[in-house]
């Protein structure tokens, strides 16, 4: 806590002698790298003896850094002001133990040196408490994006997460309507044809007419099957019934490869956002393995750390899968608007690793 409140008094003397040379164009460039090196001095200060993070990448602007070192200045002004208090209570302590042990002193003066001495202290104690509290406050202020520039870049990510939500439901949608077209009424067109062969032909064949029959029947049953698909890929009423744990049970089992779930999130409950996120996550990726990876096997670990939720999917097949790929970019845009990340590891030749991280708190 003294090194944060005495630390203003090593820029008093620079800021006045050199403060003024700012006025001269031809110094500022020299003025501005010296702050700039001083400035690092200073994160690195809070950084080791504070524990203070501050972002990397973050360029602090030269209005924001001047106000920071003329801020400092006059803090060392304060500084000084209460290191004179302090001196001077010292003082008044030795004259008053002197005065004491000589005698010299009556009641009346004794009580009032004793008031003056509590006073001073008081206020070197708050003195040094609120030099503390400005030099972490001044730090935040300078090394840090401001209120301001976290609410614009909040309001950035937002639009972006937005837009890129809206894309990944469009896509959804084509995908369903793919699925629909391609598949379920394809086959209920099939399951047409075959009911109008056996209706016309009962009467000139019964037998294949009975066949076709038994032919439509398993058509339909191939029809349902392949609807309850597409409505589980849709939105699985599992979810809402029986939990993530249970619903990631049935992608195992209508997966076409073996597929090892390690479901360690424990028993609190999760938003539903978030279960809805993360088995999108699991099936989207499984998916993807079986389809176009060749993988033999794929295993999928959920755990819960605190308030993150952390879903791993990991198979062995042959990898190079396209992060920019309309699959994954969907995902990465229904975690993002979850404020959550998704990372994708898969190099040619294999494994592809998939990590998505949620925030459920």
């Amino acid at each position: 806590m003294l090194l944060g409140c005495f630390s203003p008094l090593l820029f008093l003397v620079p800021g006045l002698v050199l403060g003024p040379l700012l006025l001269w164009p031809r110094a500022r460039p020299l003025l501005m790298a010296g702050a700039r090196r001083l400035a690092a001095l200073e994160r690195s200060r809070r950084s080791l003896f504070f524990g203070d993070r501050f972002p990397g990448a973050y360029e602090v602007p030269d209005r924001r850094l001047l106000r920071y070192l003329a801020a400092r200045v006059g803090a060392g002004l304060v500084t000084g002001l209460v290191l004179g208090l302090l001196v001077f209570g010292e003082v008044l302590a030795v004259l008053l133990v002197r005065g004491v042990v000589r005698g010299s002193l009556g009641w009346t003066e004794l009580l009032g040196q004793l008031l003056l001495g509590g006073v001073l202290l008081f206020l070197d104690v708050q003195g040094l408490y609120a030099l503390t509290a400005l030099d972490a406050r001044l730090a935040r202020a300078c090394f840090g994006p401001s209120e301001q520039e976290l609410l614009r870049r909040r309001i950035d990510e937002l639009a972006l997460s937005r837009a890129a939500v809206v894309q990944a439901v469009d896509t959804e949608r084509r995908r369903i309507e793919r699925d629909l077209h391609d598949g379920v009424q394809q086959r209920l067109v099939a399951l047409a044809m075959l009911l109008g062969r056996a209706r016309r032909g009962r009467e000139r064949d019964p037998q294949q007419a009975d066949a076709l029959l038994w032919q439509a029947h398993r058509e339909a049953q191939d029809v349902l099957a392949e609807l309850r698909d597409v409505a589980w890929r849709v939105y699985p009423a599992a979810l809402d019934s029986l939990g993530l744990e249970e619903a990631l049970g049935g992608v195992a089992q209508r997966c076409g490869i073996p597929l090892r779930v390690r479901f360690e999130a424990g028993d609190a409950p999760l938003p539903r956002p978030v279960e809805t996120a993360a088995y999108f996550v699991v099936s989207e990726a499984v998916t993807n393995a079986a389809k176009h990876s060749a993988a033999s096997a794929v295993s999928v670990h959920v755990t819960r750390d605190g308030p993150l939720l952390s879903v791993r999917v990991e198979d062995d097949g042959r990898g190079g899968a396209d992060p920019a790929g309309s699959g994954l970019t969907g995902l990465r845009s229904r975690v993002a608007a979850l404020d959550g990340t998704l990372r994708v590891d898969s190099p040619l030749g294999g494994p592809t690793t998939l990590v998505a991280e949620l925030p459920c708190a």
